[in-house]
């Protein structure tokens, strides 16, 4: 079990999150970066079990500049409506400062040996591509990551592993984006991306309408062995 926690952000003020230790009290550092859901039971349960194989696990607000402490869930209409107007007024700018002072709180925590990777899904699936291209992370892996191919451009700062995870039945991400994705990445020497035939949005999301166990045990293998590679 973690706890929440506080820390300062560039611009000087208190940001919220969850942080779960690993059972030998020490290890790389781990940025868990939510859905448009906030920093709900689905991304504190991630973090237990990231934590649990050995890392130092932490899931920042992102959505505090918006409302601190959103935790919602993907089992009402009024529950995905107020997420998309969450994920309509959150500044992807913003929040990638606020992971960049994540990653810097983690490597000064007395837990973490040094490394920070940072994973995350849907949303946090694009910050993750964007964590690799704008922070000083050391490794990422991205979930179903949306608008991607709407800035590959980025794709030229990246200089440490990352790995996308691709459902190519993807609601949010379509056909065209996907292959966009392929046609800017394929021959990044840093980016590896990963197709998920006929699996939907989330299909990694515990409890969720599309979540599929046999893709997200192997999508979940590969963050970890890319993790014990890269973060050790």
């Amino acid at each position: 079990m973690g706890q929440d926690i506080t820390i300062q952000t560039k611009d000087g003020n208190e940001m919220g999150g969850y942080l779960a230790l690993p059972p030998g009290g020490s290890g790389p550092g781990v940025i868990v970066i939510q859905e448009i859901f906030g920093v709900n039971q689905v991304m504190r349960d991630i973090s237990d079990e990231i934590a649990a194989k050995g890392f130092v696990a932490f899931s920042p607000d992102l959505f505090w500049r918006i409302e601190p402490n959103i935790q919602i869930t993907d089992k009402t209409e009024a529950e995905w409506a107020r997420a998309f107007e969450l994920f309509q007024a959150f500044d992807v700018p913003k929040g990638v400062e606020d992971i960049q002072a994540s990653i810097d709180a983690l490597r000064a925590h007395d837990a973490c040996t040094g490394k920070v990777g940072a994973v995350g899904y849907c949303l946090g699936g694009l910050l993750t591509y964007l964590t690799m291209a704008q922070t000083d992370a050391d490794a990422g892996s991205g979930f179903y990551g949306v608008n991607i191919d709407k800035m590959l451009d980025q794709a030229a700062n990246i200089t440490k592993p990352l790995i996308l995870h691709i459902a190519t039945e993807d609601g949010f991400v379509d056909k065209d984006a996907q292959a966009a994705m392929h046609a800017g990445l394929d021959g990044h020497a840093n980016v590896t991306l990963y197709d998920y035939e006929g699996q939907d949005h989330a299909f990694a999301r515990h409890g969720g309408q599309h979540y599929d166990a046999a893709s997200a045990a192997l999508a979940n293998q590969r963050t970890e062995d890319l993790f014990n590679s890269a973060l050790r």
